[in-house]
């Protein structure tokens, strides 16, 4: 079992959206999707694009570079270029704070 890391504030981040978020060593992308949290690693497996750059579209993440998909909830690749899944971790509210267990 990992440790819970603040990651965000409820209000910082955009219905809809993500943003990056690192901790111990982790490059991970929260996401907020329709006020529900979700965090997963930020590096797409095709080419390593940045997830936290690209839009959220219904139930999944769209790479920014090539257009991979994977699915937030699960990390589940959804199409490709990708070539693997990604780790899902985690994530609570403690109050308004958003914490990711790492």
């Amino acid at each position: 079992m990992g440790t819970y890391v603040k990651a965000a504030k409820a209000g910082e981040l955009s219905e809809n959206a993500a943003k990056l978020f690192e901790a111990e060593g982790k490059s991970i992308a929260l996401i907020n999707a329709a006020g529900s949290y979700f965090a997963l690693d930020n590096h797409c497996t095709h080419v390593g694009g940045p997830l936290c750059e690209g839009p959220i579209d219904g139930g999944a993440i769209v790479c920014p570079w090539h257009g991979a998909r994977f699915d937030f909830k699960t990390g589940q690749a959804l199409s490709g270029p990708a070539r693997g899944n990604l780790t899902c971790y985690p994530v609570r509210l403690e109050g308004d704070d958003i914490e990711v267990e790492v």
